[in-house]
């Protein structure tokens, strides 16, 4: 992970940066609006970059709470998440699933296995 001129964290994926400090997302050095919790959940992976975080530790870091027994709310968050990566970037693949374990931040260039 770089650090920005301000001393920020900013992780560079590809054609993605995210800058932790300032809560901003550059998609090919364009603006990538997403909502407070897509941003939340998206940081969230970043920090956790290339292992497996589980939805309940999603649900933690983001709602600062514990997650009720059949809430989808981490699982919807994710899906927008990344459809909007998709359509932004759609050579690449930052965020596979892991059936029965969460998530996981993998920036890849879309092969179309995952």
């Amino acid at each position: 992970m770089e650090t920005s001129q301000q001393g920020d964290p900013v992780l560079r994926a590809g054609p993605l940066e995210v800058r932790l400090g300032d809560r901003t997302v550059l998609a090919d050095q364009r603006p990538l609006p997403l909502t407070v919790r897509e941003f939340q959940i998206l940081a969230a992976l970043v920090n956790r970059a290339e292992r497996v975080v589980s939805r309940e530790e999603l649900y933690a870091a983001v709602w600062h709470g514990e997650m009720r027994d059949h809430d989808r709310s981490v699982d919807v968050y994710v899906s927008r998440l990344r459809s909007k990566l998709e359509r932004a970037l759609p050579h690449w693949a930052y965020i596979r699933t892991h059936i029965g374990f969460g998530y996981c931040f993998s920036p890849r260039p879309s092969t179309g296995e995952w």
